[in-house]
């Protein structure tokens, strides 16, 4: 049950990792679970979700005046609450067919 789990996982990871990875050069927004949100370039991602974000603005630079300065920042993906992506640039048709077959190797 554990192996299967971990596979589950990998696969999970491994889907929305190249499906990040497609989305470098578009502009995200990463909200981070102490509340902070972050807009930026997506710069690039790792196998571990973790975010490299350019050309980084805070959504309320009055809570966070320390944050003001920072051009580039990389985000551990543990960290990761949301990542609001352009609805323009994402095909989801695409992802939940993906989705879909995924789901249908776990089965099997």
């Amino acid at each position: 049950m554990m192996l299967t789990l971990a596979l589950s996982f990998r696969c999970v990871f491994q889907l929305f990792y190249s499906f990040f990875k497609s989305l470098v050069g578009k502009d995200v927004v990463v909200e981070l679970k102490n509340d902070l949100s972050i807009c930026g370039t997506l710069h690039s991602v790792d196998q571990y979700l973790n975010i490299k974000l350019t050309d980084i603005s805070v959504t309320d630079p009055e809570k966070y005046p320390h944050m003001l300065s920072v051009k580039n920042c990389f985000i551990r993906g543990s960290v990761v609450r949301y990542v609001q992506l352009p609805a323009d640039e994402v095909d989801t048709q695409l992802l939940q067919d993906a989705a879909r077959k995924e789901a249908m190797q776990q089965k099997q």
